[in-house]
Order: structure tokens, then sequence, then C-alpha cells
């Protein structure tokens, strides 16, 4: 095994690893990376990036400094700092840890004395010292704290924001010690602009949940007033402009078909679990929840009454849905609401096909839908269109021109055909 040492080995290189080794690349520092995955390992030896916001360019860049990345987890052994940054994600409704689990055996089975371990990944109070820790020592013979050094930092990465990345938005950073989280400091310092000590890692791990779980209340809360809007005939849409003129003791949020991407829908259910093991219910999330997961049944129910207002049968109908991905321009369907719009439309028996120039293929359980390569022709052969995310392909005009109805969901049109949410 070669002793030559590198500054940082990430686990997990993907949406949320990668743009952390291009940020440490930029300062200097001698990079490596492991996962998995043969594919996104050969991937980045061939110079390409598989993350939307990491360009080709950055990845030939790390790789001309020395940059490699192997699913050898013996690459663990050379790193001065470890960053674990993998998924953590629901099965069957509940937090799955086994990446986390299977990453730390293999840091834990390469860690040397003196060493730097960061968790990154998203989970419940409790994870960095209940579990990644014992795992950790129990797989090295070493003492964190005394022989290694070990941290939880909460990613903050939010894919496609052109204005905040790794550099300069504020960093949480933990230990499980004062001298870990020291060389944490120590150690993000580096290429971060602005840290925030917590208190301790149980701490950090909760402002993480708490920071996702508010968006999620309060597009609840939006969504909900949506649906009475749309029983009682107020215009939610002037509603929420009205109230988001408002300088003070209000933040804007928007309604919509649903909730997507990794966080929102699934960092709440890491925190009501929490809630369960220490006896406490959390009844706020329990509603939200409520609300959130009903949003798609609602824009279908929404869909089917459009058509048959207009005396189309549900059954054959051919539908649009314009944008499959979980937010505006950017590829990642994870948790879409795209999906369980897509799947109770085909139910009902219509014909569904989309459109989006981000994602090539978007599949309802085994079933591939169709994709339109370009918009108008969709308009042209839908009778109705279903605007599920705004990307800014989207041009109003041409939509609002269109002869097929048009459901948005996102308040951004206006026009005879129109209706909205």
């Amino acid at each position: 095994m070669s002793e030559a040492r590198t500054d940082l080995v990430v686990v997990g290189l993907g949406y949320v690893g990668l743009p952390l080794l291009v940020r440490a690349h930029e300062i200097g520092m001698r990079t490596a990376g492991f996962d998995i995955s043969a594919e996104v390992v050969a991937g980045l030896g061939a110079g390409r990036s598989h993350v939307a916001d990491v360009p080709h360019s950055a990845v030939a860049d790390m790789a001309a400094a020395g940059f490699r990345a192997t699913t050898d987890p013996a690459v663990i052994a050379e790193a001065d700092a470890v960053v674990v940054c993998v998924p953590t994600g629901l099965t069957d409704g509940a937090p799955d840890l086994s990446a986390v689990r299977a990453a730390a055996r293999s840091v834990g089975e390469n860690l040397r004395p003196g060493t730097l371990v960061v968790l990154e990944s998203t989970s419940y109070p409790g994870t960095t010292e209940d579990v990644v820790r014992p795992i950790l020592e129990e797989s090295s013979g070493l003492v964190a704290g005394e022989d290694f050094h070990l941290a939880y930092s909460p990613e903050r990465i939010d894919p496609g924001n052109e204005v905040f990345g790794v550099r300069n938005t504020p960093k949480v950073v933990a230990g499980v010690t004062p001298l870990c989280a020291k060389h944490g400091v120590a150690f993000y310092g580096r290429f971060i602009d602005t840290l925030v000590v917590s208190r301790g890692t149980r701490e950090a791990e909760m402002a993480k949940l708490l920071e996702n779980t508010y968006r999620y209340v309060s597009i609840a809360l939006v969504n909900e007033v949506a649906l009475f809007c749309d029983r009682t005939g107020i215009d939610v849409w002037d509603v929420l402009h009205c109230a988001g003129t408002k300088p003070f003791g209000y933040a804007p949020f928007q309604p919509g078909p649903g909730v997507g991407g990794h966080c929102i829908p699934v960092d709440p259910v890491y925190l009501e679990t929490a809630g369960v093991s220490a006896g406490f219910d959390f009844r706020t999330l329990s509603a939200a929840r409520e609300v959130n997961e009903r949003m798609p049944h609602h824009v279908v129910d929404r869909a089917e009454r459009l058509l048959q207002d207009a005396g189309i049968a549900v059954e054959g109908a051919r539908v649009l849905l314009l944008g499959a991905s979980y937010k505006p321009d950017i590829a990642d369907t994870r948790e879409t609401p795209a999906l369980p719009v897509a799947s109770g439309l085909l139910k009902s028996g219509a014909e569904v096909v989309y459109h989006d120039p981000n994602v090539p293929e978007f599949a309802v359980g085994e079933r591939g839908l169709r994709r339109v390569e370009h918009v108008e022709d969709g308009l042209r052969e839908a009778d109705l269109a279903i605007l599920l995310q705004d990307h800014a392909c989207y041009d109003p005009v041409r939509l609002v021109a269109s002869r097929c109805l048009l459901l948005d969901t996102r308040g951004k049109l206006a026009g005879e055909n129109i209706s909205h949410l």
C-alpha cells in the first residue's frame, strides 16, 4: 500500500460528495473518492460528471491534478480526512441507514490513527454517536476522540442553485468531543467561508432535520390553503401574491402538485422516527404529510374534472405532463410528484406522455412513458396538458396559445384555456 497521503477522501460520489471534492480541489487539496458504483467510478475516471451542478471540465481538472475515483476502499487508508456522503433514504416508508452502516465499516476497516472522519449524510439525532461511532471503533480498534477524530456536518447542497454552493453556504460542524469539533472546523475552514459550530452532533443532526421539516410543513400549509381556495372559488395565487408583499413575519412558499426531492419528503420521516423512539408524537408532521401526499391525487381529480367538463372521456384521453423532475431546470426525479400524478392518470385509463428537456427517460413502475421531443408537438396532440414543473424552456405565451386544455399547478399562466391548481 502506498504511504502517500491524501488530504481528502470522499465516500459516496453523488450530488453531495462530488461538489465537495470540486471545492476542495479548487483550493489545492489532494483528493480521491470511493464509491460502490463501478459505473460512477468509470465515468469519473473518463472525465465525465454524472451530477448536473458539476461540469465535465471540473472532473477533468481534478483528474489532471491527481484525483482518482475507485471502488477499492483501501484508498481510505491514505486519507487525512474522510467525509461520508452516502444516501439516507426510505425503505417501505422507514429510514434506511444501510448505506451509512456499510460506509462506516469500509472507513473503519481502513482507518488510521489521527484521521478526521466526518458524516454529512442526513439522519436522525444520535446517528453519529450511536450508529457510526460504534462501527468505526469496532472495525478499527481505535477510539473516537482519542485515536481519531469524529465529526458531523450536515450537507446543505441545493441542486440547481446558482447563488449558493459549497463555498458560500454556511456550514454547521459538530464533534463527538471538543477536540474533534476543532479538527472539523480546521478542515472545513480551508475551503468554506462561514462555519457554525454546534454544541454537539445530536444538535447538528436535529438542525438539519428542522431545516427541511420547516419547509415541508410550510409547503403543506400553502397546499391546504390552495385546496380550500379551490373549493371556495378564491384565487390562491392572488392570495399568495398579496401575503408575500409583507416585509416581516411572513416567508413565502408556493403550493404545487406534491413535494419532491431527496430531502424534503424524506427528512421529516427521520424526525418522526426519532420522535417515536423518544415516545414523542410530532402531530404537526403527521398533518403535513397527509396534506402533501394528497396533492398529486388532487391534481389527478382536477384533470379528470376538466376533461369531463369539456365532454372528453378520461379513458383514452391524451394527457401531456410538462416537467418530470422535482424542481425546475434539473434532471433529478427523486420523489417527484410527476410519478403519482402519472400513475393516477394511467389508472383512470388516460394515455400519458411527458415532456422534459432534462429527463430522457421516465417510467411508472416498469411502464416507460413516451417522451415528447418537441413541446409544441405534444401540445398539438394532447387533450390536456398539465404544467407540473416550470422549467425555463416553457414559454408562457406559447403554452397559452395551445389548443388543448391546460392545468397549471405552478401559477405561471393566464388564459381562457388555463385552469389552476
